[in-house]
């Protein structure tokens, strides 16, 4: 059994395709917080792991890693929690879902990587780098599209780096990646 569509005078599809044209461009707006609050947390962790373990005798010198990736995780699940009544759209449901599996992606790799006494940032970098180039491909979003791809040159580019300086280029390429086109994303006119 179909059901009926509503019969819309000119003026209520006008207001509703306003409607929807304005969720859209909100929907788009919030996706710039998530790319803002990693960004931050990841260039922080990332520096102060540098910095750490190069210029103190820091026996912990890893500590920022998991103390701010737990609150970046706290937050974002209350972040969305509180979206969580909002209508969402397919973009959204599908960048939510990417993100979620590329959370995981990002644990399994750090864990893996921390039981076999490895550091994890190449692999990082590249999960990170695939996450915002197909971000910003579906978004039709270009900075965060060139922040994807600056991803992947820190990439290519710590693959004949010393050891030490890749949690430095992963700052770099997160600060390149998420900050500046999360910020020009929660910022733009879109």
């Amino acid at each position: 059994m179909e059901t009926p569509e509503p019969n819309l005078d000119p003026s209520e599809s006008l207001k509703l395709i306003t409607e929807t044209i304005s969720k859209t461009k909100e929907d788009l707006k919030e996706h710039g917080f998530c790319f803002m609050l990693w960004g931050w947390l990841i260039a922080i962790a990332s520096i102060s792991f540098y910095m750490l373990h190069h210029f103190t005798d820091f026996k912990y010198y890893f500590l920022p890693f998991p103390v701010l990736v737990a609150i970046g995780i706290v937050v974002t699940l209350l972040y969305y929690r509180r979206r969580r009544d909002l209508s969402e759209t397919y973009l959204t449901y599908y960048l939510k879902r990417m993100w979620i599996v590329l959370a995981s992606c990002f644990i399994i790799v750090v864990l893996a990587n921390v039981f076999q006494h490895h550091q994890p940032f190449m692999y990082t970098i590249l999960i990170g780098g695939i996450g915002t180039l197909v971000s910003g491909i579906v978004l039709r979003f270009r900075p965060l599209l060139v922040g994807g791809v600056l991803f992947l040159v820190a990439y290519i580019f710590s693959v004949d780096v010393q050891q030490q300086l890749i949690p430095l280029i992963q700052g770099i390429a997160v600060i390149t990646g998420y900050l500046i086109p999360g910020y020009l994303l929660k910022y733009s006119k879109a």
